[in-house]
């Protein structure tokens, strides 16, 4: 390595402490979006009348007969097609004891998440079936391993707030097996909050008394669960999945929290205009709500309208088209107009490696959705093909971009100090003539500015003479530095073993980990 490159890696560790440190003063979880709304007032009332309007007059399909007895005896009833109406008025009354001001729990409290409000945060989440190696360009089925290389990954890099679920463990068969093995991965390799979906509430119920031996017993995980539930719980256009219903039932009864899915795809399983998709999504997810808190008020839930976008010409889901990130921020204004935290999609690009394409689809996705104050955005690094597959060095380059989002989207503050006149007035008066060396300029170096930690910023001359790597070189040696690292589970040796004992199923498969 050259002197010069020595030197500017070096400057670059100490102003952004490396890819596993904590983030500057620039930018944090939780900055504040907000300023991009691309439905405009009265929209946002159109849509909501329209989402009441689907509910009173289709209704859903595929209720199981726990739900419709629940809902019929709150207002609702039976369409003579056999479908559940839900009357406006009963759905605006339920949605009042809907829960809000929760958080995410880590394991940790200082990996806790403040959903609320226009608060952003970014993750990742997904099930893609396969891993691309960016050197060689091929493609392979993804592991348990290489789930828990990922959830470790999430741990170490400060920009990526949360881990839920990015690939499939295709190398065990059994779903039951492969469900419990997901959950223990996610929860062992990061104390970040982690998010798992399951197929059946049997696998949900032991799930979850594996988190409350992680946790430290049932009420210490009542009182923070770490783990968010995603559930599908629509198949789009407005059909219950009977199955996924029990899972909101399962989280009623044991305090976990859940992400409520819907994931139409506009043009296919729901309409082709931006706004008709987000109307029926949006009466899904409500549909989801009411069920919910008719047999919990008050249980902690994400807004998950996810209308995703076929690409008109083929039919296929396009992840990372303008109109994703348009679909997303409006999304995140409806959640908003509830009062309850959203959860949404960015990041999804439909290249296949981490490439140019790749950069700008991640980039505005990810940006529009955070600019809108979207709470959680998932599926926001590591994530290729339009969710098929993933890659691992992908999540290092995506901190770096997630970092430039959050700075983004906080703006700049304006006060007497950051006006600068006095400053100004002594540079050009009395001083040098320019801010360098000034005190302010020094002082605001680490709080107004975000640093990344893979992109280079020399000149083209300077570049060339320190025979600088590819970025994606940098991203590939920092993952593997971090996957070198310890794999000490966070809550430690003595849970895991406890948990090895109890679960043969996670133990027949755990030998990718030392234990």
């Amino acid at each position: 390595m050259s002197k010069a490159r020595s030197g500017r890696a070096a400057r670059r560790a100490e102003r952004q402490g490396g890819a596993g440190s904590g983030p500057t003063t620039a930018i944090w979880p939780g900055i504040e979006g907000g300023r991009y709304r691309p439905i405009p007032a009265d929209g946002i009332e159109a849509i909501h009348r329209t989402a009441l309007r689907i509910l009173a007059e289709v209704g859903m399909a595929r209720a199981t007969p726990r739900c419709i007895d629940t809902v019929c005896a709150a207002g609702g009833r039976m369409s003579d097609a056999g479908r559940l109406l839900f009357p406006s008025d009963m759905v605006e009354r339920v949605l009042k004891t809907a829960g809000r001001g929760f958080k995410l729990y880590g394991q940790r409290p200082e990996y806790d998440l403040d959903p609320n409000g226009t608060r952003i945060h970014l993750g990742t989440s997904g099930a893609a079936v396969h891993i691309i190696d960016s050197e060689t360009g091929k493609v392979r089925d993804s592991t348990l391993a290489d789930l828990h290389d990922m959830a470790r990954l999430a741990e170490a890099l400060p920009n990526i707030h949360m881990f839920q679920r990015t690939v499939v463990a295709r190398d065990i068969a059994d779903t039951h097996a492969m469900e419990m093995n997901t959950a223990y991965a996610c929860a062992a390799g990061t104390s970040k909050p982690i998010g798992v979906s399951f197929s059946s509430a049997d696998t949900m119920r032991a799930a979850v008394r594996m988190f409350q031996m992680i946790a430290g017993g049932e009420a210490a995980w009542r009182e923070r669960p770490f783990c968010c539930v995603s559930t599908c719980f629509v198949v789009p256009p407005l059909n219950f999945a009977e199955e996924a219903l029990s899972i909101i039932e399962c989280a009623a009864e044991t305090g976990t929290p859940l992400k409520l899915v819907s994931a139409g795809q506009a043009g296919a399983t729901s309409p082709a205009p931006l706004a008709g998709a987000v109307a029926q999504q949006t009466a899904e997810v409500l549909a989801g709500l009411v069920y919910l808190n008719l047999l919990n008020p008050g249980h902690p839930a994400l807004f998950g309208a996810l209308p995703f976008v076929s690409d008109l010409r083929t039919g296929a889901m396009s992840g990372g088209s303008a109109e994703q990130g348009v679909l997303m921020a409006a999304c995140a204004q409806m959640a908003q107009h509830y009062g309850i935290p959203c959860a949404v999609s960015a990041g999804m690009t439909d290249s296949k490696l981490p490439d140019f394409q790749a950069g700008y689809e991640k980039g505005i996705t990810e940006l529009l959705s955070a600019l809108a104050g979207a709470n959680l955005i998932y599926e926001a690094a590591g994530m290729y093909g339009s969710l098929l597959a993933a890659s691992k060095e992908s999540f290092v380059l995506d901190n770096d971009l997630i970092g430039a989002v959050l700075r983004a989207t906080r703006g700049f503050e304006i006060d007497e100090d950051a006006l600068a006149f006095d400053v100004i007035r002594d540079v050009c008066l009395n001083g040098p003539g320019h801010f360098l060396g000034s005190s302010q300029t020094l002082g605001r170096m680490q709080s107004d500015y975000y640093y990344p930690a893979l992109a280079d910023r020399a000149t083209p001359q300077t570049w060339a003479d320190a025979a600088t790597p590819p970025i994606l070189e940098t991203a590939r040696e920092q993952t593997r530095s971090i996957l070198a690292g310890d794999r000490t589970p966070g809550f430690g040796r003595e849970i895991e073993r406890a948990i090895l004992a109890t679960y043969p199923e996670i133990a027949a498969h755990w030998t990718v980990r030392e234990v």
